[in-house]
């Protein structure tokens, strides 16, 4: 079962897929451990995307393409896989299809966990942490036992990193949603998209997930 998971910051991917890989006996295969994978076994590809990360400069589309590539190779991927942050543009949708084409693999599915943005705000904008001990806190989902007052060190002293302030989880869900929309259009044409409600509690949300794989898996 070939997949790909799709998913604003925040929807719940990394749930998910943790779920997915686990029933189904596929390998998650994320942008972020392909590259530290190619580069710990210094792969041609693997150099060439260190060289550019070392300089804090994005690795190009070619070369994220061909790690790509290397890795749909590997033996575990006989059964499936399931690629989580990849692919991120048109380029790459592409270069995938035609990669996918050369190995002789299809894609079966691609999920969207589709969750409302004042959601992803909601979730993304209320973790806080205490200055004293560290301890993480969420205005909803985990607040301390009483409010404004450390549950672990009796602190009253907060903070929020700068990666979890409104204009700048307002910002990485814009940029990230122009992306997704373009790639949900690529894959709608050629029918594979199936969106799911984020909203709902993760047991719901993966016991749809398996309704429509088990779905593709009988098919």
């Amino acid at each position: 079962m070939n997949l790909i998971l799709l998913g604003l910051p925040g929807a719940g991917k990394g749930t998910q897929a943790t779920r997915i890989v686990d029933t189904y006996g596929i390998p998650h295969i994320s942008t972020g451990d392909m590259f530290r994978a190619a580069m710990k076994n210094e792969t041609p590809l693997g150099l060439e995307a260190k060289s550019f990360m070392d300089k804090g400069e994005l690795v190009p589309d070619d070369v994220t393409n061909g790690i790509v590539k290397e890795r749909l190779q590997e033996s575990d991927t006989v059964k499936g896989f399931l690629l989580d942050g990849y692919p991120r543009t048109l380029n790459q949708a592409e270069a995938l299809e035609s990669n996918l084409q050369n190995l002789n693999k299809s894609l079966d599915a691609v999920l969207y966990i589709e969750v409302p943005k004042d959601i992803l705000m909601e979730r993304l904008t209320g973790r806080f942490i205490c200055s004293n001990c560290g301890a993480t806190y969420h205005k909803t989902a985990n607040p301390p036992k009483v409010e404004g007052e450390c549950d672990r060190c009796g602190s009253h002293d907060f903070y929020q990193r700068d990666d979890d302030k409104p204009e700048t989880v307002e910002n990485r869900i814009r940029a990230n949603d122009e992306l997704t929309q373009a790639l949900l259009n690529f894959y709608k044409e050629r029918g594979l998209v199936h969106t799911i409600n984020g909203q709902e509690e993760p047991d719901e949300v993966f016991a749809k997930i398996k309704t429509i794989l088990d779905s593709q898996a009988n098919s």
